[in-house]
């Protein structure tokens, strides 16, 4: 991902004509303190769940935007609301827009309410959402189709990026599987569906019929006693490796994991050197990853460029493939430990550039209580939700 994001950096920092903020034209500008202009961009990020140190969801957002605001002499801030609540994130987002930023960035499917409530009083505000749906979007607004000139989202096709590493850990050698997502949300969902279609296919391709994977939710989006107690005993009962998908509670699933010489997969970006650095070398078999940072250094720069009205205001994108080169997509595989001789670089080329073409297709179902329907030679067992 360090290679798409730098890529992308370096294309729009070529071809960028003004920064963020500029004497010559602040002085005759008539925008007020709100108005998102090229030449005024002011940037705050809101959390969601977690916070900028999670090393995962909230923590990538905020580099990617704080170091875009660093490169471009933008003024930064980031905001945590005080609580889960949809009107403390309500309270953030009009709290900046007070302090006069004018781009709001906001990553999590939470922000709808939120966004629905803000965004039309704030026509001259940029909202920046990652991972908001359609979906979401209508649900919060009791609406078909719910849209806004001043708000552009990202979704991702995590179920792709799932499929990679499900693939991939049994193409490793791994037969004893374990997926631990953390609340049961569309996006926690797709990678777990599309981690067992992954694991499925390369069981079948191996001819192997004693495949198994433990499969729950923790309920939350962090470890903690309970869900590290459902992990020592996965581990001890001979659960290989984990997918902990769902930013901190990888720390449960690593835990337990170095109690039995176990791995674990990482999510969103690539966690090895987190996971890793904590708890020993080796213990990060690769982690399921989306481009957040790619997304965030797109939009801003388009901001930046005076593109907004023509390629993100009102648009809502699903972003996952856009071509054979795995370090060009939105949704990969962190590879610098993933492969051995019974998966190689040339075997994960030969799998993107197959899901590419569409030889490859991974249902993109976010509807509960489904797993076990994904495993046609691979065992599943449902546990259902350790939390809620």
């Amino acid at each position: 991902m360090k290679k798409l994001v730098s890529a992308l950096l370096a294309g729009v920092m070529a071809t960028s004509l003004v920064a963020c903020s500029s004497s010559a034209s602040s002085s005759s500008s008539t925008a007020s303190a709100s108005s998102a202009a090229a030449t005024d961009m002011k940037i705050a990020m809101i959390t969601d769940y977690g916070d900028i140190t999670d090393q995962s969801f909230n923590q990538n957002t905020y580099e990617a935007s704080k170091a875009f605001a660093e490169k471009n002499n933008c003024k930064f801030t980031y905001k945590k609301p005080a609580s889960n609540a949809d009107q403390d994130r309500v309270s953030s987002m009009e709290e900046a827009i007070e302090e006069g930023y004018n781009v709001i960035v906001m990553p999590g499917y939470a922000f709808a309410p939120a966004i629905v409530e803000v965004a039309p009083k704030y026509a001259d505000v940029k909202f920046v959402a990652l991972d908001v749906s359609q979906s979401d979007l209508d649900t919060a607004s009791k609406t078909t189709n719910w849209t806004s000139k001043n708000v552009y989202s990202a979704v991702y096709q995590e179920e792709l990026a799932g499929y990679m590493a499900g693939y991939a850990a049994v193409k490793l050698g791994y037969k004893k599987l374990g997926f631990l997502g953390g609340m049961a949300v569309p996006a926690v969902i797709r990678y777990g569906y599309g981690y067992v279609q992954g694991a499925d296919a390369a069981a079948k391709e191996l001819n192997l019929t004693d495949v198994t994977m433990n499969y729950v939710y923790g309920g939350q989006f962090y470890g903690d006693a309970d869900i590290t107690a459902r992990m020592d005993t996965w581990y001890g009962a001979g659960v290989e490796v984990v997918f902990a998908c769902g930013g901190g509670i990888y720390t449960s699933a690593a835990e337990a994991a170095v109690k039995k010489n176990g791995k674990v997969i990482g999510v969103d970006v690539d966690q090895q050197a987190t996971i890793d650095g904590t708890y020993g070398k080796g213990v990060t078999v690769t982690s399921a990853m989306k481009g957040l940072a790619a997304t965030v250094n797109t939009v801003l720069s388009g901001i930046q460029n005076g593109k907004w009205d023509s390629d993100f205001g009102g648009k809502l994108v699903n972003l996952g493939l856009v071509g054979d080169d795995p370090t060009a997509n939105y949704v990969q595989l962190a590879t610098t430990t993933v492969y051995n001789s019974t998966f190689t670089e040339a075997d994960y080329k030969a799998l993107v550039a197959d899901m590419y073409s569409g030889k490859i297709k991974v249902d993109n179902s976010s509807d509960v209580n489904k797993a076990e329907s994904f495993g046609t030679v691979v065992k599943v067992t449902d546990e259902g939700n350790i939390k809620g």
